[in-house]
Parts: C-alpha cells; sequence; structure tokens
C-alpha cells in the first residue's frame, strides 16, 4: 500500500450498552449453504487484546470457538435469524451487547437472468485471489450464468476472471487518475495503471473525462453491469491521526459518495455493494515487516474500526441510491487469514473468506 478508527451508532448496531470496546456490528450478516461463514471476535470490537474479553453468541444456529463464532449452513437453515451478541470481561461483567441478523440464503437462486458484474477495489483486488473465489463460488450449481467485466486481468486470473483493482488506489483515484500518453506509446497495461479506467482523454489529448457510459460502451458491450462491488479505504485512510480520523475518513466517504452517484446515474438499476473496509493482521510482526514502527497495527486498528463505523453511518439504508453494505470485516480471519509478513493483505485463506461474504451477500440479491 502506498499510503496509509468514540461512538458506536446505536440504531445500526442495536447496541445497548456504548463503551470503549465499541462493539460494532453491521445489520445483516450474509451466509449460504455449504459456504463456511465467521464473526471474529477481534474484527467487531477495539481492543489490543480481544483474549481478554468473553464473547457470548446467542443464535439457534452456529458455534462459538475461542476466537469467533463460525457456521457452515445447510438448505434447512435457510432464513433469517437473530444473533445477539455479549462481551464480558474476566468477571463476567456484561461490558457491551448487541444484535445482527443472519441470513441465510438458498443455494439456488431465484433469478434466472445472467449477472454481470464489475469488481472494484486496491491491490486486495489486484492480487485477484478473491475475484477467482467469487468466479469459483457462482460457477456452482445453483448460480445464473455470470459474466465478469473489466479491463485488467493480471496473470493470476482465472479464466473469464477480469476486475478494476489496481495496487495503492484509492476512491478518489478512479475519480481523477489520469495521465497523457506519451508519443509512441499504445494504451495497455502501463497505461492502465497510470489513467482510470472510466477516464478517457478529451479532444486535446491532455485532459481526462470520467465517462461510464463509454465505459459500458467499449468494455462491457454496450451494457451496464447488474452488480458493481467496491472494497477501497485502505489507502484513503492509513496516514490518517488514529486519535482523530474523522475528518479523513468523512474526506474519503465524500469521494466515494461521488463515484457511487455516478454509477447509479450510469446505471440505475445496478446493485452497488460497498464491502467494510477489511481488518488487520493480528499480529504487530506483520506491520513490523512492511513498515518498520511508523504504521503500527494498534495505529491502523484504531483507524479501520472508525472506518467501518463511519461507512455503517453515511452508507446504510442508502437502497434507493442503489447502495448495499458487505460485511466484509467479519469473516477474515485475522490470523490463519494473514500472513507473518504482512499487515493488511491477506493470505489465500482471507482473500478467500473476502470472496464469500461478497458471493453469500449476492446470493441475498439475486
Amino acid at each position: 500500500m502506498n499510503r496509509f478508527l468514540s461512538l458506536v451508532f446505536l440504531a445500526l448496531t442495536a447496541s445497548v450498552s456504548a463503551g470503549d470496546l465499541q462493539l460494532t456490528l453491521p445489520p445483516v450478516v450474509y451466509a449460504t449453504p455449504d459456504v463456511p461463514m465467521s464473526i471474529y471476535h477481534d474484527n467487531i470490537v477495539l481492543t489490543e487484546k480481544p483474549e481478554d474479553y468473553r464473547f457470548e453468541f446467542a443464535c439457534k444456529l452456529g458455534t462459538n470457538e475461542p476466537r469467533r463464532w463460525t457456521i457452515t449452513p445447510t438448505d434447512r437453515d435457510v432464513g433469517d435469524h437473530p444473533l445477539a451478541i455479549t462481551v464480558k470481561d474476566a468477571s463476567g461483567k456484561v461490558l457491551e451487547q448487541g444484535k445482527t441478523t443472519l441470513r441465510i440464503s438458498p443455494r439456488k437462486s431465484a433469478s434466472t437472468k445472467s449477472l454481470r458484474l464489475i469488481i472494484i477495489g486496491d491491490s486486495l483486488t489486484n492480487a485477484t485471489v478473491y475475484p477467482n473465489e467469487i468466479a469459483r463460488l457462482l460457477a456452482t450449481p445453483g448460480n445464473p450464468k455470470f459474466t465478469l467485466l473489466g479491463t485488467h486481468k493480471p496473470a493470476g486470473a482465472q479464466p473469464g476472471v477480469a476486475h478494476e483493482g489496481y495496487g495503492g488506489w484509492a476512491w478518489t483515484t478512479f475519480l481523477t487518475k489520469f495521465t497523457p500518453e506519451a508519443p509512441g506509446v499504445t494504451a495497455g497495461p502501463l497505461a492502465r495503471k497510470a489513467t482510470s479506467p472510466f477516464i478517457f482523454p478529451a479532444a486535446d489529448g491532455k485532459t481526462g473525462v470520467f465517462d461510464l457510459n463509454r465505459y459500458f460502451k467499449e468494455h462491457c458491450d454496450n451494457q451496464p453491469p447488474d452488480v458493481v462491488t467496491f472494497l477501497l479505504g485502505i489507502n484513503d485512510c492509513f496516514g490518517a491521526d488514529p486519535t482523530k480520523p474523522d475528518a479523513t475518513i468523512n474526506s474519503v466517504l465524500d469521494n466515494a459518495d461521488k463515484l457511487l452517484a455516478a454509477f447509479h446515474k450510469a446505471a440505475p438499476k445496478a446493485i452497488l455493494a460497498v464491502g467494510l473496509t477489511t481488518p488487520p493482521n493480528a499480529r504487530q510482526e506483520g506491520f513490523t515487516a512492511n513498515y518498520k514502527d511508523k504504521y503500527p497495527r494498534w495505529g491502523w486498528k484504531r483507524i479501520q474500526h472508525r472506518i467501518v463505523q463511519l461507512m455503517l453511518k453515511r452508507l446504510s439504508n442508502r437502497e434507493k441510491d442503489g447502495i448495499h453494505l458487505v460485511p466484509t470485516e467479519l469473516n477474515l480471519d485475522p490470523v490463519d487469514g494473514y500472513p507473518n509478513n504482512n499487515g493488511v493483505h491477506p493470505n489465500p485463506v482471507g482473500y478467500a473468506q473476502i470472496g464469500a461474504s461478497f458471493y453469500s451477500w449476492m446470493k441475498s440479491k439475486l
């Protein structure tokens, strides 16, 4: 990454006790038969030592383990299930409580239409592991015929997998990044990294014009997508002050609103799925390997937790604008989903968990 979260929003998390742990939950957790789904304790509270607390989950489904609550649903589990969480200290004193809904969608989609999907993101998307996993899951029985749209097909992309994910990019990059082509240089991977795929040269060749309709025409067979996923926020906010990040985060969410509004205008029937910014590696050594002592893990954990809170505040209940939230921050294992030597980039296990979160959300919408 190039650059790099005390309030609990009661209406959003149904929290009944606001405290220092800032228990933060999305309104809905999505799951699908035979696809494992988890809520990792460390990902829902703000603490350096989640092991010092007791997490109790009240739900007729699933199992609470030492570091997570987890479920691999079956077909008979389909439906909505209340899920309540209580956090206690070592003595058993209740510190915070919250509620969400576990929504398990049918294995077979009710939709017989085709699905056209654009995946947008930063280096987590550029790695292409979770787009590959989304494609693998969509290829299982019970799903509609799908097409992954995009101009970027890295070496690791499986057949049919494309996206718009680039290392170091932020919400604003997709809105503004433009570099005029040097004489004799044709469009290609180098030009793509220097210019947003949604920006095209103006008549003078020196300035860029943001034009989603042209993008759809030239790269999507002149048809808008059905679903667009976004997973951004790390590069935007990594350098924020952990003690007062709100100004930075709100500015970033202003840019998110602009990009989302542009997509809603150009593709008013498309569903815009915004992934909640993913949590960090639980190990400080991952941050030491990447950033030495400049960006400690606890600093980014505070910023990331606050990003999720403000995303919930600003982007929830925006379905009329085509905006839906995907709880990608819950199902990423902060220990086994990361290598020892990276602070924010998961290993294949963690990337697959991100893909499963997007897929299970999509199953609820198909």
